[in-house]
């Protein structure tokens, strides 16, 4: 490609609203557009780095023996009902109606059509296994886009699902998945790690995420010091912490405890680790009306009589005339405790997790406010475990594994200006335990009991154990070979296509701009010609140029009539190139000078025959 040719606007000026490198520097070396909030245009050499990734994750795929398909990104909103993720996606979800009034989703992710697509056509465990999987747009509606291609509405996607007869035949698949992952993410040049994670709302029962290792993720990463344990914040795990030796013997007691509301406020009145406090968090959560278990609840909130809203509730269709659970998106609001030590913080997906778990169709949690307290009738600042049940009745009441046989506690009295110390939960009944707390730095390991620390990275993979969550809602079913039929287990592997672009440049651009890795590089090699009036360096360039076409290199000839400054500059910024060959004065005395824009490693070559310093240039390539 000659650069006189090539669309490629530079900008010195620093873009608004970018705050990472990659973002600004995107824009200003001209790979992509904004069109809107969240959403983008891909320039020329944004499209060709596009489509080298998502070739590398097609050479991958397709050697893991999955099969290439196309789904539609417009997606009846039924498919999305019968799976139970309609509701459960929230705002996030691009709902419309077409002429004839007919509900689709603009989709961000495909499973409920890709078990469509199978169910129709797979009818025996003959066919299994199964990965299909596709390289397509999707749109989340994200309330606040940010970081450019990192988090946009509308992005590339490279999605997979997988169709098994049994849990063991998917392992294998997640295990040869896991494999192809890291090979392509090898081959891009990333330093990367996967990493235990939450499903979300994509579910199942397993899930791994590929983290690019980067200071500017958004991402927390908990990784062992000592060995190859990593997870998600959200998901990380610790082993039992080591219990200080001051532990605040006591006999089961109340204390007044006037003006003592903070953990802080509690560890100095009664001179004690925070690892003996009692830590309480109320969240409300909010719950999908309109299934039986919540339509009498749904009711007296809206009309007060409880007598009404249980004869309401015995007749589900009558229910269902109510205005309130009309809409199948409306949702009603529930409350929760959640119980850790002191110096532990609430991890929110955890304690999601733990609800729904416990059985409870949590949808999100939400910040709870004093008057809300009030009118449950807790006292902020002196909730404690006993006495709670009496205070919350049927409401969930969860405890962090860590307090499990947690003795020599203090919490609060759930009087005013109390608290009650020689806790001893072994003495509870009926406790449900789960993990809550976020792991912190210096926190033991499960795997090898070395310390935990934070990293930061970039999701840029994620591959999931589904089951038969999707094929049991959508009833697809094959034939087993005793004849009886059977939901498929399934899989699901996604890579962000479009997110990788800034991540390479997040892990590997400079402060002069855009480096690439040799898999994701716009071209191969850039010939800058310091003079185009110089008719013998024009020459020689163009002369170099088409020799290492005809030799299928990919090569970007820099013939614009421009200071040598500017040129020089540009190829620093645009970075669209592995090596640059610097065609100036140095010709006259038979040499050109060679520059690796990773590291700007500069080398003279001797500027004999053409085919010659092709070879030489190769050779790097090759490298």
């Amino acid at each position: 490609m000659l650069q006189s040719r090539l669309l490629a606007p530079t900008s010195k000026e620093t873009p608004k609203d970018t705050v990472l490198k990659s973002h600004k520097l995107l824009v200003q070396a001209g790979y992509i557009y904004q069109s809107g909030s969240g959403v983008y245009s891909l320039l020329p050499l944004g499209k060709i780095v596009l489509d080298k990734i998502a070739n590398v994750v097609r050479k991958y795929m397709n050697e893991a023996g999955a099969q290439e398909v196309l789904l539609s990104f417009v997606t009846p909103a039924e498919l999305w009902r019968e799976s139970g993720r309609y509701e459960l996606y929230g705002k996030e979800l691009l709902r419309f109606k077409d002429r004839k009034d007919n509900e689709f989703i603009l989709a961000p992710t495909h499973e409920e059509s890709i078990t469509q697509l199978v169910k129709s056509y797979v009818k025996s465990y003959k066919a299994l296994p199964l990965n299909l999987y596709q390289i397509q747009l999707k749109f989340r509606d994200e309330l606040r886009p940010r970081f450019g291609l990192l988090r946009t509405r509308e992005f590339l996607m490279k999605d997979a699902y997988s169709f098994h007869n049994s849990k063991e035949c998917l392992l294998k698949e997640f295990e040869n998945m896991y494999q192809a992952y890291s090979k392509i993410f090898s081959e891009l040049g990333l330093d990367f790690r996967a990493v235990e994670a939450d499903s979300g709302a994509i579910g199942g029962s397993e899930s791994k995420e590929f983290m690019v290792l980067a200071d500017s993720g958004e991402d927390t990463l908990v990784v062992c010091t000592q060995c190859e344990y990593a997870a998600n914040i959200e998901a990380a795990k610790r082993a039992k912490r080591v219990e200080p030796d001051s532990a605040p013997r006591a006999q089961f007691a109340r204390f007044p405890t006037p003006n003592v509301k903070t953990i802080d406020d509690v560890c100095k009145f009664f001179h004690i680790d925070p690892y003996y406090a009692l830590k309480a968090v109320v969240k409300a959560y909010t719950q999908k009306v309109g299934s039986r278990e919540n339509l009498a609840y749904g009711l007296e909130s809206q009309n007060g009589d409880k007598k009404q809203a249980y004869d309401l509730e015995s007749t589900f269709e009558k229910a269902q005339s109510v205005d309130s659970l009309k809409n199948p998106t409306s949702q009603i609001k529930k409350f929760a405790v959640f119980f850790l030590r002191g110096d532990d913080a609430l991890e929110e997906t955890k304690a999601l997790n733990a609800l729904r778990a416990s059985g409870y169709d949590a949808l999100e949690l939400l910040d709870v406010s004093a008057q809300e307290l009030e009118s449950l009738g807790l006292v902020a600042g002196s909730i404690g475990a006993v006495g709670i049940r009496a205070i919350m009745g049927d409401s969930p009441i969860i405890f962090d594994e860590d307090l499990r046989y947690g003795r020599d506690i203090i919490c609060g009295g759930n009087e005013r200006d109390t608290h009650i110390v020689g806790v001893d939960f072994t003495e509870f009944a009926d406790m449900v335990y789960a993990p809550l707390a976020s792991v912190r730095d210096g926190d033991i390991c499960v795997c090898c009991k070395g310390a935990l620390t934070h990293k930061k990275g970039i999701e840029v993979g994620h591959i999931f154990q589904l089951g038969d969550k999707y094929s049991s809602a959508l009833k697809a079913e094959y034939l087993a070979q005793d004849s009886s039929s059977k939901p498929f287990v399934m899989g699901c592997y996604g890579i962000g296509i479009s997110r990788l672009l800034p991540a390479i440049l997040e892990q590997k651009a400079d402060e002069k701009g855009c480096v690439w890795s040799k898999a994701s590089a716009p071209y191969a090699v850039q010939i800058i010609v310091a003079n185009t009036k110089n008719e013998q360096q024009s020459r020689y360039a163009l002369e170099l140029y088409q020799a290492l076409l005809a030799r299928g290199v990919a090569v970007l000839c820099d013939d614009r009539d421009l200071r040598f400054g500017v040129k020089m500059a540009d190829f620093e910024l645009i970075g669209a190139a592995l090596y640059g060959i610097v065609v100036g004065k140095g010709l006259e005395s038979g040499v050109i000078e060679c520059i690796k824009r990773d590291g700007l490693e500069k080398q003279e070559l001797i500027a004999s025959e053409v085919q010659a310093v092709c070879g030489a240039i190769m050779e790097r390539l090759e490298r």
